[in-house]
């Protein structure tokens, strides 16, 4: 179980994250993270323990994106640790992802992606996820749509039952959201 929220607005997004990351700890206290857009880059701060350990880590006059994505841990795959503390990012630092539920076939895709070159440094189910999107992203131009269509095969690939939060850097402005047979609310101000 984990708690995930994300953020599309105009104001700074950090805060926002951390206070929705509060609400949601109870699903999740074994480590916490952000991924934020942040000009032409999506930066990562991940910590473990509770939120209060990532909030006391980070430099909120850092970030200034108004677009992200954050994650409280409950472990399921892989021992609590700043290695498979979301959010993962792919091999290219296109996609970041945070993610609540499992992958029940991870280990087929992460070794499929490992026969096309793709390294993985956690010991999670999720990182599999921005891997995947990615090695279809690429096979074609840079669109919104091709971003969608990415994430619609890899989803097509998981077996399992998941909410996702998806961000790509050739989109600052933009996330995408999926689930399947798991819980994912969306809120509009």
């Amino acid at each position: 179980m984990c708690g995930i929220v994300g953020y599309v607005g105009s104001k700074k997004c950090l805060p926002i994250l951390l206070n929705g990351l509060k609400s949601l700890e109870y699903r999740g206290y074994d480590s916490a993270g952000v991924a934020i857009m942040e000009k032409d880059c999506i930066e990562i701060r991940k910590e473990c323990g509770r939120v209060c350990s990532l909030e006391n880590s980070v430099d909120s006059s850092h970030f200034l994106g108004s677009v992200g994505i954050a994650h409280t841990r409950w472990a399921t795959h892989g021992k609590p640790c700043r290695e498979n503390a979301h959010p993962h990012k792919d091999n290219s630092n296109t996609f970041a992802v945070v993610h609540n539920g499992i992958i029940e076939n991870y280990k087929e895709l992460r070794q499929t992606l490992e026969g096309y070159g793709y390294s993985f440094y956690s010991q999670t189910d999720t990182e599999v996820i921005p891997n995947l999107i990615h090695s279809y992203y690429s096979q074609k131009e840079k669109t919104k749509e091709n971003f969608l269509n990415a994430v619609c095969k890899a989803c097509k690939d998981f077996k399992g039952s998941y909410a996702l939060l998806v961000l790509c850097k050739d989109f600052p402005n933009m996330q995408i959201v999926v689930r399947k047979d798991s819980p994912l609310v969306i809120g509009l101000r």
